[in-house]
């Protein structure tokens, strides 16, 4: 079994909305396709599309309004942004110890 099979449906409709909230296509406020919509999308039931929903919900990327859908947190921004400055940070680093090694190597040399 691959990696790819071993992921649920569900889990594949949260992994795509949270990384469209990372690239910046789902913004802060931004409407979610409805149920039926995601479930053709995904070619799955709409149940297995509302376990991805509830999943989302609890991690805080998505907020629901009975009769009106489900919509991108502020909170999902702020964490996305919050963990892309800190992939910064980490790539910062690594570009320093990167240098910082390439001299010690010359010097050893």
């Amino acid at each position: 079994m691959t990696n790819a099979e071993a992921v649920q449906p569900y889990q594949r409709i949260v992994q795509d909305v949270r990384d469209q909230i990372a690239s910046g296509t789902l913004t802060a406020g931004a409407r979610l396709p409805g149920i039926r919509a995601l479930a053709k999308e995904y070619q799955v039931a709409a149940g297995t599309v509302q376990r991805a929903l509830s999943e989302l919900r609890t991690l805080g990327l998505v907020y629901s309004h009975q009769g009106r859908g489900t919509f991108v947190s502020e909170q999902a921004i702020t964490r996305t942004d919050s963990t892309v400055a800190a992939i910064r940070r980490l790539e910062h680093q690594v570009a320093e110890l990167t240098a910082r090694l390439e001299r010690l190597e010359r010097k050893v040399e």
